[in-house]
């Protein structure tokens, strides 16, 4: 079955002007000259030491950028980047009549004429659908027209289930949720697996935090990894410390119907997944996977 949630908790950023490129490329974590209307990107920007501050989806459409990030910080993140503008011919405005939605299910694609590729945007009636840029597996994303997305989707024989499956849906297959699963100046890109999701580009050049992101990935500095984790018994808190024995290897971030998604340090991480040693958070059990799309 395919399904679709509107995602009431994401909201819409637009960057638009004659220097919208050269002014996202020398903040964001991607290549901005990778989006294209046939394209879209997941992307961060970061402290100057290199640590996570926001992520975001970049689509084009209409001649404009359309950012599509955490809604409640959504105001935040537009006075972030006002910030850097100096003389730069850029706009920055708030669309608030789109609504972003989850589409996902076996053979989804074809519901938008996509082919399942990492970032493949398609013309859907008055927005646009896009493979989630990060893992083609978690489905496609649409951005359309607050007042016609649900019944567009559902006229295509589209079921309209609630946000929450969504949420159960993405965790089962590891993929962070911005500040629920990244700490905003502390996490890095690289523990929250932004190079195996295509959030990161190693070609582009310099951009805020890029030095520190570089040394972590050619100096081997990585010691922790965020992966998706089974739950037995009660879901354990936001930031709960996850323990082997008595020592402190790992904390929880989101959760839900079982699952969750924790950051775990390497050296505990293979022996957990093999089931050799024990985690607890709370009183429940955690159990890690490595996810396929892992390479770590």
């Amino acid at each position: 079955m395919v399904s679709f949630s509107i995602l009431q908790d994401r909201g819409l950023l637009t960057v638009s002007g004659a220097d919208r490129s050269s002014f996202l490329q020398g903040l964001i974590s991607n290549d901005i000259h990778s989006v294209t209307p046939e394209r879209a990107v997941w992307s961060a920007l970061l402290t100057p030491q290199g640590k996570y501050l926001y992520d975001f989806f970049i689509a084009e459409f209409e001649g404009r950028y359309l950012i599509d990030c955490e809604a409640a910080r959504l105001m935040d993140l537009g006075r972030r980047l006002s910030k850097y503008k100096l003389r730069a011919s850029v706009d920055l405005g708030k669309e608030e009549g789109m609504a972003v939605l989850a589409v996902y299910g076996a053979g989804v694609g074809k519901y938008f004429g996509l082919r399942e590729n990492p970032g493949e945007v398609a013309a859907f009636r008055d927005g646009i659908a896009f493979v989630d840029p990060r893992l083609v597996d978690v489905g496609v994303r649409a951005i359309l027209g607050k007042e016609s997305a649900k019944a567009a989707l559902e006229s295509i024989d589209l079921e309209e289930v609630a946000a929450e499956s969504y949420d159960a849906f993405r965790l089962g297959f590891g993929v962070p949720d911005g500040s629920r699963d990244m700490i905003v100046e502390k996490s890095t890109l690289l523990e929250s697996n932004f190079e195996e999701l295509n959030g990161v580009d190693w070609d582009k050049g310099c951009y805020m935090g890029q030095e520190l992101t570089a040394r972590t990935k050619y100096r081997g500095l990585l010691k922790k990894r965020m992966v998706p984790v089974k739950i037995e018994g009660h879901e354990p808190s936001l930031g709960a410390p996850i323990f082997c024995d008595k020592r402190q290897v790992g904390e929880m971030r989101s959760t839900r119907s079982g699952l969750g998604i924790a950051l775990i340090r390497l050296e505990y991480l293979e022996r957990a997944i093999s089931g050799e040693i024990k985690l607890i958070a709370e009183g429940s059990v955690i159990t890690p996977r490595k996810p396929d799309w892992a390479n770590f």
